[in-house]
This record gives C-alpha cells, sequence and structure tokens, in this order.
C-alpha cells in the first residue's frame, strides 16, 4: 500500500511540471486566479469590503443592475445599499467562470478576460433569484508588482431573466384568480337578477 501511495505522489510530481510547463506565463496566472478566488470569496461571505484590496483605487465596475461604481468606496457603498441592513437583499452567492486565460498584453502589465458567472440572489422577502450573466474583466499588474482588478461589466439577457418571469407568472396568477371572481360576481348578479324579475312578474299576476 505504501509503495502505491509513493508512486501516486511520485506521478503526481511528474505530472504538474508538465501541465505548468504548457500553460504560458502560469505564475501570472495563478496570481490572477487568486485574485478572483479572494473577491468571489469576499462575496460569498458577505464580508465585502475583504475584496477592495483587489480592486485598484479607480476601479471602474458595472454591475447586473446596470450601476456604475468609480472607486473602492463605491463598490463598498453599492454592496452596503444592496445587501446592509436597509437593503432588498439578504445575500448573495456568485460562481465566476473564465472562458479561457487572461489574454496579456505584451509588456505583461495588463490582461483581458471575459467569461460567464452564475449569481444567486436571496431576498429578505424570501425571494430567490438566480441570474445567468456574462462578465468581461480588465486586469492590471499595480506599482507595488500585484495584480488587481481595474474594470468589470456585468450584463444579462433582460428578456429572460428570473424577474421577468417572477411578473410574467404573477400577472398570469392574479389574472386567473380576477377571472374566477368575475365569473362567480357574474353568476350571482345573474341569479339575483333573475329571482327579482321572477318576483316581479308574480306581483304583476297577483
Amino acid at each position: 500500500m505504501k509503495f502505491l501511495h509513493a508512486l501516486w505522489v511520485l506521478a503526481l510530481l511528474c505530472v504538474a511540471p508538465l501541465a505548468w510547463a504548457e500553460e504560458p506565463d502560469h505564475a501570472i496566472h495563478e496570481e490572477l486566479r487568486g485574485v478572483l478566488r479572494e473577491v468571489v470569496t469576499a462575496m460569498n461571505s458577505g464580508q465585502y469590503d475583504k475584496m477592495l484590496p483587489y480592486l485598484t483605487e479607480d476601479v471602474e465596475a458595472t454591475s447586473i443592475t446596470q450601476e456604475v461604481m468609480s472607486s473602492r468606496a463605491d463598490v463598498s457603498k453599492y454592496f452596503q445599499e444592496w445587501f446592509g441592513p436597509t437593503g432588498y437583499m439578504r445575500k448573495m452567492e456568485m460562481k465566476l467562470d473564465a472562458d479561457k486565460l487572461t489574454e496579456l498584453s505584451p509588456d505583461k502589465s495588463w490582461g483581458l478576460v471575459r467569461g460567464k458567472a452564475l449569481e444567486h440572489y436571496e431576498a429578505k422577502d424570501g425571494n430567490l433569484f438566480d441570474f445567468v450573466t456574462r462578465w468581461t474583466a480588465v486586469m492590471v499588474r499595480s506599482d507595488d508588482g500585484k495584480w488587481r482588478l481595474r474594470a468589470i461589466h456585468f450584463g444579462t439577457n433582460h428578456l429572460d431573466n428570473p424577474v421577468l418571469t417572477k411578473v410574467q407568472r404573477t400577472l398570469v396568477h392574479y389574472g386567473i384568480i380576477g377571472a374566477i371572481v368575475s365569473l362567480i360576481v357574474g353568476l350571482a348578479l345573474g341569479w339575483w337578477i333573475g329571482r327579482r324579475s321572477r318576483r316581479s312578474a308574480s306581483a304583476t299576476r297577483s
């Protein structure tokens, strides 16, 4: 058993360097993955300000609601307004996946990356929303040598999203209820009018 375990460890040690060798600028991409991981962890844990050190001071961000932010302070304010004590949402969870490796500039000072995301929102009234979004981001190497998020833009299909679906279902739901109520009222009114007519006819004959 120990011999098999040793062979397994040896195989991993041999394969890992080969995989790294196939990925150009492996160290840079590992750092970029780390930035993405820390930002997502901060959002999913509700500790939103923990992502701020991974953003540039003048970060430009556009959220799924198409609200624009132009600084770390704006980002902090956005999450406070949506997820703070007086915000509409209780929490959010996000999963980000890049389509491919970040496209680095020739001097390796900045990079462009895009991908897809699944954003899960829980409102304070208990409603749940899942959005499939697309995102595009610009990463830059700061003066201290660390990679940070310089800009990010989120977009979604506004003709096919859970909020619109909920509104449509609500309209259908209340439309059905309204039709049933109208039918009952109509039948009751018809019965009442018919009854009065019969009484009037009886009184006339008398």
